[in-house]
């Protein structure tokens, strides 16, 4: 490891992975892809050759995956910076890079697909009593922000807001934009530490500052500057105050 990388461990750590690669043709068709991405992907049961490149995705990854093309699409030759987005199958988390093939004339030819399994640097794994098909625990949660990733520790978050097919993610810095989806993340936070309290918020139980009650309505309140109020769902409030010990 040379000096830099020694510098970087986060580098270090994605110079190890291996790539997945996909290529596709201007409709989107799968032609080839490497020997990782055979290993990673359900290639035996979906038979992807010759077929859009959704169609071994998962429902929910479907559309995040078209709208990856769709943007890459639109890029000039010229400008065509790799297309970034992070999506969530079971026991990983994948981050997938999409870039416009083009001739000479810059006309499109097709697309080069990569993705990286960065469920290692954002995950953790659960207790080992737990079943065989278990989904990994995030402990940072990935970020996309001009065509860059970051990370940001679950333990900083004070609340999640469901935006679509995407998340808002509030910590004591601001908002900012994951696009996992609610679900994705409910399902892969530690739920002792968090809880789904409205069908479009989680919230860090950590970060409960107040219960409160508006009429037949209640919320809580987050710590923080902008004093954060959410709502919480009637189903909820029995169990809410449970886990804040009320």
């Amino acid at each position: 490891m040379d000096q830099k990388t020694t510098a970087n461990p986060s580098l270090y750590l994605f110079e190890k992975f291996e790539a997945g690669v996909i290529h596709l043709d201007a409709q989107r068709h799968v032609l080839a892809m490497n020997d990782y991405a055979r290993r990673v992907l359900p290639v035996q049961d979906k038979q992807p050759f010759d077929k859009l490149v959704t169609s071994f995705h998962p429902e929910r990854s479907k559309p995040k995956v078209k709208f990856l093309l769709d943007e890459a699409s639109g890029c000039p030759m010229a400008n065509a910076v790799p297309m970034t987005m992070i999506i969530n199958i079971p026991e990983q988390v994948l981050l997938i890079k999409v870039s416009r093939l083009g001739d000479a004339q810059g006309v499109t030819t097709g697309f080069a697909l990569v993705f990286y399994d960065v469920t290692q640097v954002v995950g953790q794994e659960q207790a080992p009593a737990e079943p065989p098909a278990r989904n990994m625990r995030l402990s940072r949660i990935p970020m996309v922000a001009n065509q860059k990733v970051a990370f940001v520790d679950t333990r900083e978050v004070l609340s999640l807001e469901s935006q679509a097919h995407y998340t808002r993610v509030l910590t004591r810095e601001g908002y900012h934009f994951c696009n996992l989806s609610i679900g994705d993340l409910e399902l892969r936070l530690d739920p002792a530490q968090f809880m789904r309290v409205h069908r479009c918020f989680i919230v860090n139980l950590q970060a409960v500052q107040a219960l409160g009650r508006e009429g037949s309505k209640t919320h809580v309140v987050l710590k923080g500057k902008s004093a954060q109020a959410v709502p919480v769902s009637r189903s909820v409030v029995a169990r809410l105050r449970q886990a804040l010990g009320l």
